[in-house]
């Protein structure tokens, strides 16, 4: 509801102390908004937020682990501020089975990974967990085997531990941990056997049972290479609901910020008639049959900082179809659709970020200030402007429309300045964006501009 005017109406019945002479607003439907906060009340909420805003300047690692803590069990909030954690160079690790708690723990500049957030590992086994390493941290695979029975720490658990890299700095072979895990688990178990039948080895026998040499006749299996690092990840995703160790798209981090400014996890704010260029990784695919019998594909994409639905209808899935793979990482063009309180991506067009190409022009100062110079820059990039017509198609619950107010251009091809002494490279509008990053490049040199293109960086 929106204020139109203000008055005295005198005494009024209201709902909180000290309102009745100041706080009383004739709404657009007549009523009175009597029931407002007071001035204790906003005074209060103002020293908690200068609060919690003096805790994450002067004390930021302390203060997002525990942010991380409380939202833990939402997954695209987690996302989001792992992501908030890397701009401000605050590093979220693996968790560690000897320093990891229950939840986000900080540790020196880095904000460990809590045991409760590991799927298959609930808090019978983080109890144990906890309770064992007060008697020492563990230092092998079979050290935490023979301290921690199987009846506290499974099989499953233990699988849950070596994938998401808690048993790292014990061992950073993870795929060497999972081939010796059976035949360790069977060595600690007839181990525990024999001191409860009071037999033991030789190491028991003359008082060595904590020492390490007891854990270097513990069976090992031959010696393999280690997971590749995109096996890791996946198997971090499907353990934790997210990449820690790394993500398939750091590598080009700092070039989709500039690429492709907006995130996922802004798409919901954002203008439904703007167009969105994003870098993302497919997660999942659904092809869809639709009633006249053409194929369109539901797509679930991922960034950095969230995820969020995407749709292929029939024309585009035409076009881009032979790049519909898991985990492909790709640069999408689109439009935003809100339907039924959801919020879904319409793909127009999709390329392989390694395939992804830039032009860059360097511009001085001067240039860069001058509108006849900037006006002769479009026309040699984009000389045919296109305005486009509205476009339709069927979205998920119906129909769905989208029209272009403002021309834009047909390119796929991003153009960043580099101005004099700014340190920063700047992405220049849409409609400066090119079909042919060679033809545009020579066309900027013979103008007396000085440009090339390349790659994304990977």
């Amino acid at each position: 509801m929106k204020i139109v005017s203000r008055k005295l109406l005198g005494v009024q019945s209201v709902f909180d102390i000290g309102l009745e002479c100041d706080h009383n607003f004739l709404l657009d439907n007549g009523y009175v908004a009597s029931n407002c906060f007071n001035k204790s009340h906003s005074v209060a909420y103002g020293y908690v937020t200068y609060q919690t805003a003096y805790l994450k300047a002067n004390y930021p690692v302390q203060y997002m682990a525990a942010l991380l803590s409380s939202i833990s069990g939402d997954q695209d909030k987690v996302q989001r501020y792992i992501a908030n954690c890397r701009s401000m160079n605050i590093q979220v690790v693996p968790p560690d089975i000897n320093t990891s708690g229950e939840d986000f723990t900080p540790r020196n500049q880095q904000i460990l990974f809590g045991l409760a957030a590991i799927k298959n590992l609930g808090m019978g086994p983080i109890a144990a967990i906890l309770q064992g390493r007060q008697d020492g941290a563990f230092t092998s695979l079979a050290d935490l085997c023979s301290r921690l029975d199987s009846r506290s720490l499974n099989k499953k658990a233990l699988e849950a531990l070596i994938q998401t890299g808690a048993l790292d700095l014990l061992e950073p072979n993870r795929h060497q941990l999972m081939n010796d895990l059976d035949i360790t688990m069977e060595w600690a178990s007839r181990r525990a056997k024999e001191q409860a039948s009071g037999q033991g080895n030789i190491f028991d026998f003359f008082g060595e049972s904590n020492n390490t040499k007891t854990f270097d006749i513990a069976p090992t299996t031959s010696r393999v290479q280690d997971y590749s690092s995109q096996e890791k990840l996946r198997l971090e995703k499907e353990l934790l609901g997210f990449y820690i160790s790394d993500h398939p798209l750091s590598v080009v981090s700092r070039s989709a910020r500039l690429m492709a400014p907006i995130s996922l996890c802004d798409i919901p704010e954002s203008s439904e008639t703007k167009t969105v260029t994003a870098i993302a990784l497919i997660l999942e695919i659904k092809e869809v049959i639709t009633k006249k019998g053409d194929q369109m594909a539901i797509l679930q994409l991922e960034d950095l900082t969230g995820s969020t639905e995407a749709v292929v209808f029939p024309k585009t899935f035409t076009k881009v179809r032979h790049l519909l793979q898991k985990d492909n990482r790709l640069m999408v063009w689109g439009k935003i659709d809100r339907r039924d309180e959801q919020t879904q991506l319409i793909i127009d067009d999709m390329q392989l970020i390694e395939a992804v190409r830039m032009v860059r022009v360097e511009l001085t100062r001067e240039q860069a200030g001058d509108r006849q110079v900037l006006q002769q820059l479009k026309t040699i990039l984009n000389p045919n402007p296109n305005y486009g017509s509205p476009k339709q198609g069927n979205s998920k619950y119906g129909n769905s429309s989208f029209s272009r107010n403002e021309p834009d251009s047909s390119g796929k091809i991003p153009v960043i300045a580099a101005i004099e002494y700014m340190p920063k490279l700047v992405r220049l509008g849409n409609q400066f964006w090119v079909e042919d990053e060679e033809i545009a490049v020579k066309s900027l040199q013979q103008a007396g501009f000085k440009a090339a293109y390349e790659s994304l960086g990977i």
